[in-house]
């Protein structure tokens, strides 16, 4: 079976897609000047437009893990998080605080998805 990667980069690929999986890269704010809630409704917008490329969606996550900055933030986050997801399709789900590699992001999240 072949792997087939979507926007590849010299370090990275944003997504692979191999034997009926998808494996997301870790994804981040793009305007890192908003809050826990904006940077989380960021994050999940770049999932779902990743996984609508792979033909797949938010219902058939198979894994979340999460990591933030603040766990001050964890409540803003998962209010988020829990208005995003559907009802009964909450994925096995890890979050733990980290440094990011940029001071102005507060959240990444790397999911991987049934397709």
């Amino acid at each position: 079976m072949s792997i087939q990667r979507f926007d590849v980069g010299t370090r990275l690929s944003e997504m692979a897609v191999h034997n009926g999986v998808c494996y997301l890269a870790g994804q981040v704010a793009a305007d890192g000047t908003q809050d826990i809630r904006g940077q989380t409704r960021q994050v999940l917008a770049a999932i779902d437009a990743l996984l609508a490329r792979a033909g797949t969606d938010k219902s058939r996550l198979l894994m979340c893990q999460i990591f933030i900055t603040d766990l001050a933030d964890f409540p803003g986050m998962n209010e988020v998080w829990e208005a995003w997801l559907p009802a009964g399709h909450a994925p096995p789900r890890a979050t733990v605080k980290a440094q990011l590699a940029k001071p102005e992001w507060k959240v990444e999240m790397v999911v991987t998805a049934a397709v």
